[in-house]
């Protein structure tokens, strides 16, 4: 970062410091599922699928699939997604994504589950 902080530093010090950034990241999903006119699993597995086509970090899936099974969407769901995109986001994105949520999670994954 420029102040010099890095790595667990400056995360705390965004959170701390430039709470505009968060609330601006808050008010941007603020009525987005009403909006959506989805139900609910619909809008999360939607969510998901966007989260591997732009190879998000580990944070976010941690976020969205954990609201996922809070809500009781089935893990099978979750991994029907990740099979119906590959065609279209590839093989490289999927198995991005399930490293990551694999991370997000505390997952080990072998080198058979890729």
């Amino acid at each position: 970062m420029a102040d010099g902080k890095t790595g667990a530093e400056g995360v705390t010090a965004l959170a701390e410091a430039d709470a505009p950034v968060f609330e601006t990241l808050i008010q941007m999903n603020l009525d987005t599922f009403e909006r959506s006119g989805l139900d609910q699993e619909t809008y999360l597995l939607a969510r998901i699928a966007a989260l591997v086509a732009m190879d998000a970090s580990a944070p976010s899936y941690l976020l969205n699939i954990g609201t996922a099974a809070e809500l009781g969407v089935p893990l099978e769901k979750i991994q029907g997604t990740l099979v119906a995109i590959a065609p279209v986001v590839g093989s490289a994105r999927v198995v991005s994504a399930a490293r990551s949520i694999g991370e997000a999670f505390g997952l080990e994954l072998s080198a058979e589950d890729e």
